[in-house]
């Protein structure tokens, strides 16, 4: 299906008709056509966490939330992070006339179907299907971006991040031996393995959570489309942190991250956005090379089940190569994506930098993430710049003529797509 539907073709064969109809039958008032509209649905990715400018957000009540202050509970539907500098936002799509971003930060399979409140750590916001419904009786839904996969019942990307970075600043700051410091446990303070990230069956568990819940997307625009003709774009995700960091940031005075004890260098990577292990970054690749996967396999598998029906698979997994936290000197300064940042209690102020805390300094900072989530929440996402790198990435899946695409940024910052 083609964003451009009115073909001289097309055009040409109404005109032609138009006089049989007339013989053959009363005439009927005329119907004006529905406007058209693109549609975002899923999570973080789509909905444009890290991207600033977020709309209010209508919550499961039919109230619109605005920012309720850092200190508001975290299931807020403000918090679903709704940005104007999101993807869908920034992509060229002609021949759409509107845009709704129904997608929210945190989003699960789960949340498709059903109002996320019902779940724990849900947010306050009805079922995206039903956000979805809602549109289409005003609207001619051409175009549905979908984000899912990242966030499931087996693991979810927030976890992970805090999970790899929290074990960083553990090591950085505190000896093997001072377990005190930790006053509800040890951290641990290894870097991330393959199976601390998922597990091959918590991956086959999502895989399945993630085709189920846009199974349920297909049936639903089959049902309320206007037109029937819809374009569904499922894009996968990229990793805010390079393959490797730049050199000047493998050690501080003589000491690494193998090292038992490392401020300096622990404060450094926190400044330019990337507290994390070099050993964990090949790990992280690998997990974001299974998130395409688990992506591509659910875009096939309902292909399969839907053969009508235009799906097609946006590969993102390398639209930040060369612009991600740490792999230049500047980071986090010209980058496609969102440093770690933390704040001091939810104060709204963001620290920068880590040197001269001490270790209880650094588990009282770490705290005010787990306790207010909304104030850590959009680290290690895309920023503005990056969503406006992924509105190039969608604007040619929207259109086209491949079954999967894959956006690919080149050294010097144009973006292609094949």
């Amino acid at each position: 299906m083609s964003l451009f539907r009115r073909t001289a073709l097309a055009a040409a064969l109404v005109v032609a008709s138009a006089g049989f109809t007339a013989a053959v039958a009363s005439p009927t008032p005329a119907t004006a056509a529905l406007p058209t509209a693109a549609v975002a649905l899923g999570d973080s990715f789509i909905s444009g966490e890290g991207a600033g400018a977020y709309a209010p957000v209508v919550d499961v009540n039919g109230v619109a939330q605005g920012f309720p202050g850092w200190s508001a509970p975290n299931n807020n539907a403000y918090f679903c992070h709704r940005s104007s500098n999101a993807s869908l936002h920034r992509a060229s799509l002609p021949g759409i006339q509107d845009r709704f971003n129904l997608a929210c930060s945190g989003g699960q399979p789960y949340d498709i179907g059903a109002a996320s409140a019902a779940r724990a750590k849900g947010r306050q916001v009805a079922s995206q299907l039903d956000q979805l419904r809602t549109v289409a009786r005003t609207h001619d839904i051409d175009l549905v971006l979908v984000g899912l996969g990242s966030n499931n019942s087996s693991f979810t990307f927030g976890s992970v991040a805090e999970k790899c970075a929290n074990r960083f600043i553990a090591d950085a700051w505190t000896g093997w031996w001072e377990f005190w410091a930790y006053l509800g446990g040890p951290v641990p303070q290894e870097p991330c393995s393959d199976a601390d990230l998922a597990t091959p069956a918590q991956l086959t568990a999502a895989t399945g959570e993630t085709t189920s819940a846009v199974r349920q997307i297909l049936a639903t625009l089959a049902q309320v489309d206007a037109d029937g003709q819809h374009r569904v774009v499922f894009q996968d995700y990229t990793n805010p942190l390079p393959f490797d960091l730049y050199p000047t940031f493998h050690e501080q005075d003589s000491r690494d991250d193998t090292r038992d004890k490392f401020r300096d260098l622990g404060a450094e990577r926190y400044a330019a956005g990337c507290p994390i292990h070099r050993a964990s970054l090949a790990p992280g690749h690998r997990f974001s090379a299974s998130l395409g996967t688990l992506v591509r396999s659910t875009r096939d598998a309902l292909a399969a089940e839907f053969p009508g029906a235009d799906l097609v698979y946006l590969n993102v997994q390398r639209a930040f190569d060369g612009a991600r936290l740490c792999e230049s000197p500047t980071s986090p300064t010209g980058t496609l994506a969102t440093p770690i940042r933390l704040q001091d209690g939810p104060s709204g102020v963001f620290v920068t930098s880590l040197s001269g805390y001490d270790k209880l300094d650094i588990q009282d900072i770490a705290n005010t993430c787990v306790t207010y989530f909304q104030t850590c929440q959009e680290s290690w996402h895309p920023n503005a710049a990056g969503h406006q790198v992924l509105g190039q990435c969608l604007t040619a899946a929207a259109t086209a003529a491949a079954r999967s695409v894959a956006c690919v940024r080149a050294p010097d910052g144009s973006i292609s797509v094949s």
